[in-house]
């Protein structure tokens, strides 16, 4: 069999280790010769790619980052791209495709198997918002710096009786800053699920504050937003997948909180930080059996699906299932922790 496999959409620890199995495992156990397109879906659109082999691939597996570079190109918002897509694959004699992204990845993963492209899914993003897995690649690695950022700005909260704002990633879902929050003892988690009346948080940090409480940690996923009518934001950028680009409610919620209940803020944005760098050996571990089961479906013929963690076991699940809405934070899940914890 000849194979190609690309990372698409925002980078994150794990995808060299998903990329390392998948070569391994179709080159060992089949004699499969392996393509990685470069960027993305941008890479077979315009026919870019490489010849992948286990030397090819040695050293990678504790790197961040994808040597195969990615991007957010979505085929069906390139002129003429899903024919170019469609006419790579058959002029390269490719027999699978293993699309290693998050929704906007794995959608056009999905409408392409709609049109014939043989294409298994292993899904990855910090933000674990895509369904048909209890987690993605990248996102224990992501909760780990956070948490460890969250511990070190809880000491010089403490030396200046601060509130200290740290917005973390999370477009449309709270997993990141719900998770790092809890582990690192916020005393305020916002999330996109749930929306924030800035009083309301305000009023919560005065009392602490007020009972002798010296320092408060608020987490904010970037998405998060305030109850109607209570907050102004400035509207998003939006990029090809018709997602936005937000960044700086972190700065808005400092401001306000400062504004409100005179307690001095400070903001901290770790952005980026949190796709970079090496893998935790949980995402270097949930990468490489990912990449394992993807070339496995593939050889059984099991296109237009995803492999997901369900428990201890590695399952596949339909794409259509998988990006059909986005994983999120349940509520009894936030409800039923933060009056516990977020005190």
């Amino acid at each position: 069999m000849r194979m190609g496999v690309l990372t698409g959409g925002g980078d994150c620890p794990g995808l060299n280790a998903a990329i390392r199995a998948v070569v391994r495992k179709a080159e060992v156990s089949h004699a499969d010769e392996v393509y990685g397109f470069r960027d993305g879906w941008r890479g077979v659109i315009d026919d870019i790619a490489m010849p992948l082999t286990i030397e090819r691939c040695r050293g990678i597996l504790p790197r961040g980052g994808t040597i195969l570079g990615t991007s957010r190109t979505n085929p069906f918002k390139v002129d003429g791209g899903v024919e170019r897509v469609l006419a790579t694959i058959e002029r390269r004699g490719i027999d699978a495709v293993v699309a290693i992204g998050g929704e906007g990845t794995l959608s056009a993963a999905w409408r392409l198997s709609e049109l014939g492209l043989p294409v298994v899914g292993i899904p990855k993003t910090i933000d674990n918002d895509v369904n048909g897995t209890d987690v993605t690649i990248g996102f224990n690695t992501a909760v780990q710096v956070a948490t460890e950022a969250i511990d070190r700005l809880h000491t010089t909260a403490e030396s200046h009786d601060r509130v200290m704002v740290c917005e973390v990633m999370g477009r449309h879902v709270g997993w990141i800053a719900l998770y790092a929050g809890l582990a690192a003892g916020a005393a305020v988690v916002l999330i996109p699920e749930e929306p924030f009346d800035v009083k309301t948080v305000c009023e919560h940090l005065s009392r602490r504050h007020a009972k002798g409480r010296y320092a408060s940690i608020v987490v904010v996923a970037e998405g998060a937003k305030p109850v109607d009518g209570t907050l102004e934001l400035p509207p998003p950028e939006i990029d090809e997948y018709d997602h936005e680009r937000l960044g700086g409610i972190g700065t808005v919620v400092a401001r306000e909180i400062e504004s409100i209940s005179g307690l001095e803020a400070r903001v901290t944005m770790l952005g980026h930080v949190l796709r970079g760098g090496t893998p935790s050996a949980f995402d270097r571990m949930l990468a490489t059996r990912f990449g394992i089961a993807a070339v496995d479906a593939a050889h059984d013929g099991d296109f237009g699906t995803i492999v997901g963690l369900h428990g201890q076991r590695v399952a596949r699940v339909a794409l259509a299932d998988a990006v059909g809405e986005l994983k999120r934070v349940p509520d009894e899940l936030f409800q039923g922790i933060s009056h516990i914890f977020l005190d």
